[in-house]
């Protein structure tokens, strides 16, 4: 066990995943998933209910004027580019991969970088922060706390794979986009039942409603154009009340010595600030992995150790309060 995992004492610390209360255990024993369900998501062993959709089908979003068969959607075909006008002209890696296995980036991360819950909104961050973060995957010095989880494990081993060209040439496409407002924000009590499929929380049709805990509910503002990967349909994050002030304090002042204030590396705005990245208005699924990675070491490249003082004592609230409070600044 790491330093950073040491440090990680979860005791007594109870998360709500799906509306049932389960002991959070170290994250050694069971992985990230343990701690963080909500998270670190693994999709549900039970089959989804209705029926297949027809491969052959020709699917349309609103707001374009592109049309495919069902079956073009596909990681091999690379991205379905719904909207050619909302992003420059994607280079080969982005819209069609690389080699040695590496798919084209812009199948996850969309081809206007906005990214889903389940892997990184890359859009409009830092040339020099992209190119540093795939040297650190390619160099085995950043890696997933939940080997399990589908997307953060093949991010590793593109990683491994892509070269640092292949890098180069990605970071200045995202990093040459503006990052837009993308996830909306609620508070409550109560969250719509979900499942977990596809690697992120998909409401249950005609399903109730059941607590919220300590914990962030993701999901698709419009799930038929999320997973026809329209990358201008955007999401909802439902956090607990009072997330967002609670937050905003920890972030702001620190807590009263329990972390540091972002401001002074994220920037003024938590837009970023030179090669250190932007996390306003970014996905709370994916900082919350982020946090949890650099607490247990997962993450340990070249700038992490700034990071040990700002997650050292976290506990499982105070992601959810961190992650809910920078997912709600305008980006």
């Amino acid at each position: 066990m790491t330093t950073r995992c040491a440090r990680f004492i979860v005791g007594a610390i109870f998360v709500a995943a799906g509306g049932a209360w389960i002991h959070a255990q170290e994250p050694d024993v069971e992985g990230a998933n343990a701690v963080l369900p909500w998270a670190y998501v693994l999709n549900d062993a039970a089959p989804e209910n209705g029926a297949t959709p027809d491969p052959d089908e020709v699917v349309t979003v609103p707001g374009s004027s592109v049309s495919m068969p069902r079956s073009a959607i596909n990681i091999n075909n690379g991205p379905p580019d719904w909207h050619p006008e909302g992003h420059p002209p994607m280079p080969e890696v982005v819209a069609r991969g690389g080699g040695d296995g590496v798919v084209a980036c812009g199948y996850c991360h969309l081809p206007n970088g906005q990214g889903k819950p389940e892997n990184a909104g890359v859009a409009g961050q830092p040339y020099e922060y992209i190119v540093q973060q795939m040297s650190d995957w390619r160099n085995g010095l950043r890696k997933t706390g939940e080997p399990r989880m589908g997307p953060p494990s093949f991010m590793e081993r593109i990683g491994l794979a892509a070269t640092d060209a292949e890098a180069r040439v990605a970071a200045e496409y995202f990093a040459s986009m503006d990052f837009k407002p993308w996830i909306r924000v609620v508070e409550t009590d109560m969250v719509p039942e979900t499942r977990f499929s596809g690697w992120i929380h998909k409401v249950i049709d005609g399903g109730g409603m059941e607590p919220i805990g300590t914990r962030v509910v993701e999901t698709p503002e419009d799930l038929h154009r999320t997973e026809l990967r329209d990358d201008a349909s955007s999401f909802i994050a439902y956090v607990p009340t009072g997330a967002v002030e609670r937050g905003e304090h920890l972030v702001t002042t620190g807590g009263n010595g329990r972390t540091e204030i972002c401001s002074t590396c994220h920037g003024p705005e938590l837009r970023g600030l030179g090669p250190v990245p932007a996390l306003a208005g970014r996905s709370p699924s994916y900082i919350a992995r982020q946090l949890y990675d650099l607490q247990t070491g997962m993450r340990n490249g070249a700038w992490s150790d700034l990071m040990d003082a700002t997650v050292a004592d976290l506990t499982v609230e105070d992601i959810v309060n961190i992650a809910a409070y920078t997912a709600s600044i305008e980006p």
